[in-house]
């Protein structure tokens, strides 16, 4: 069962609540470039991002922040790091969102300002709570930047908030490793209503990055735990947000479009199988009905996941075998297999269009 946080919005975009787990990434242009920055938002959004962070380093920066507030098509999240003054002009500049590090961001004087001018504009903020940023206390305290010392950070900021009679906020504790993160996380949740946000910080580019991230964001969504997300990947922000999309799908907390599922191969496979998940693949790329498609390569394990698919293959030496609903559709000539698939897909997508949403066209 999924925790039950207070929902904050941010925008038009609810995290937390009944909302669903939604997806962040962040712009790694310079931000005073608003052309390069406003490119790459736009990238984001057609790939699916469903908020955007930007980081804000100057007054420049800041009244750039502005521009980009006016032509974003996604919520708008001012990053600020250190100097407090540019997060309370960003606020004067429109940002949707403000996240700050305790560790940096200076003594409770500065804090209360952010909270008043947030307070007057109805801004949420995220404590953005880092291992590379744990104050020398708690690490003395605490022997590192260990779990707890992430803890105590967000509780000493959290405390501060309350007194202040502000709750519209949302809460992170990241770490590079993951065990330290998840384990962050499983402590927190129950000490706190607030949203919690996703994500291990500098997870790394590629294969890496995505295995570290799949572990931390996965690991605690199935405990129930995470109101919104952000993989952190070296490289094209762009990839963040499929890789978060997949998670998500497979943690079975949203649905983004059809699951492909296929054999790893082994000597029995007598078709070309990773072409043809390929081409399954780019059929369905822009698809957003959640259809489960198996793509199966020999007649030992294919038929069985093919018949728990909406519709699937599975390929043998001399022919090829259609299910649709967990029935025997066809049989078809393994030249015709790939054609055969795409068609029925394109006639169940039709279906669907037309009003009938069963999946087997029935």
């Amino acid at each position: 069962m999924r925790r039950k946080a207070l929902p904050v919005k941010v925008a038009d975009v609810t995290i937390g609540g009944d909302a669903p787990v939604s997806i962040q990434s962040m712009t790694n242009t310079d931000t005073t470039d608003t052309k390069a920055t406003l490119k790459q938002i736009e990238e984001l959004f057609k790939a699916g991002c469903e908020l955007v962070r930007v980081a804000v380093i100057d007054d420049n920066g800041a009244r750039s922040l502005g521009i980009i507030k006016k032509h974003s098509p996604l919520p708008v999240i001012a990053d600020i790091q250190f100097d407090f003054k540019l997060a309370l002009q960003c606020l004067e500049e429109g940002a949707d969102k403000i996240r700050f590090n305790p560790g940096n961001i200076g003594d409770n004087d500065k804090l209360a300002q952010i909270i008043k001018k947030a307070k007057e504009k109805g801004i949420p903020l995220r404590i953005g709570v880092n291992s590379g940023s744990i104050s020398r206390e708690l690490r003395i305290k605490y022997g590192g930047a260990t779990a707890d010392a992430l803890v105590d950070s967000a509780l000493q900021t959290i405390r501060f908030l309350e007194n202040s009679t502000f709750r519209n906020f949302i809460i992170s504790l990241k770490a590079a490793n993951v065990l330290t993160t998840v384990e962050a996380y499983r402590k927190i949740a129950d000490q706190i209503p607030y949203p919690l946000h996703l994500g291990v910080t500098e997870a790394g580019r590629g294969l890496k990055g995505t295995v570290k991230s799949s572990l931390g964001i996965g690991s605690l969504l199935l405990d129930g735990i995470g109101d919104t997300v952000r993989v952190s990947l070296t490289g094209d922000p762009v990839e963040e947000v499929y890789v978060a999309k997949e998670i998500l799908q497979a943690a079975g907390v949203r649905d983004f479009g059809p699951e492909i599922i296929s054999c790893p191969t082994c000597a029995r496979c007598k078709i070309d199988l990773e072409q043809l998940v390929k081409k399954v693949e780019e059929t369905v790329k822009n698809v957003d009905w959640p259809l489960k498609i198996a793509v199966m390569g020999c007649p030992v394990n294919g038929p069985g996941e093919a018949r728990e698919a909406d519709i699937g293959i599975s390929g043998a030496s001399n022919f090829g075998i259609i299910f649709k609903a967990g029935k025997v559709f066809k049989k078809v000539a393994l030249p015709d297999l790939f054609g055969a698939l795409e068609k029925e897909i394109s006639e169940m997508l039709k279906q669907k269009s037309s009003g009938n949403t069963s999946r087997n066209g029935g």
